[in-house]
């Protein structure tokens, strides 16, 4: 049974940093493609960023473009997703998500509806 948990979330100011981190126990199919997601309330949730299997591919929504880095280490199995410069439009709970045999592919890596493994959540607010 393959879980994630997300952890790293928490308080910062504008323009400060946080780093999250999502652990991966049980298989997942290869190739796959892991994700993290946001959901701010009363708002849908949107994809962030995504990477390959082997983490040569990732893919960016807009608005985190520059100031947030995906990355993976397959050995750990643990995805990363470095922010930096930090805005309080960041603030949302974030998720891990991990579609499991199937690529990454394009605009879809950022449609929740193609994973199918997803984390509990971990908070993020960034203040003003």
């Amino acid at each position: 049974q393959v879980q994630l948990v997300e952890s790293g979330g928490g308080s910062v100011q504008a323009g400060g940093s946080l780093r999250l981190s999502c652990a991966a126990s049980g298989y997942i199919e290869r190739p796959n493609c892991m994700g993290w997601f946001r959901q701010a309330p009363g708002k849908e949730r949107e994809g962030v960023a995504a990477i390959s299997t082997g983490g040569s591919g990732t893919y960016y929504a807009d608005s985190v473009k520059g100031r947030f880095t995906i990355s993976r280490d397959n050995a750990k199995s643990t995805v990363y997703l470095q922010m930096n410069s930090l805005k309080p439009e960041d603030t949302a709970m974030y998720y891990c998500a991990a579609e499991g045999g199937a690529p990454c592919f394009g605009i879809a890596t950022m449609s929740p509806s193609e994973y199918n493994y997803w984390g509990q959540g971990t908070q993020v607010t960034v203040s003003s």
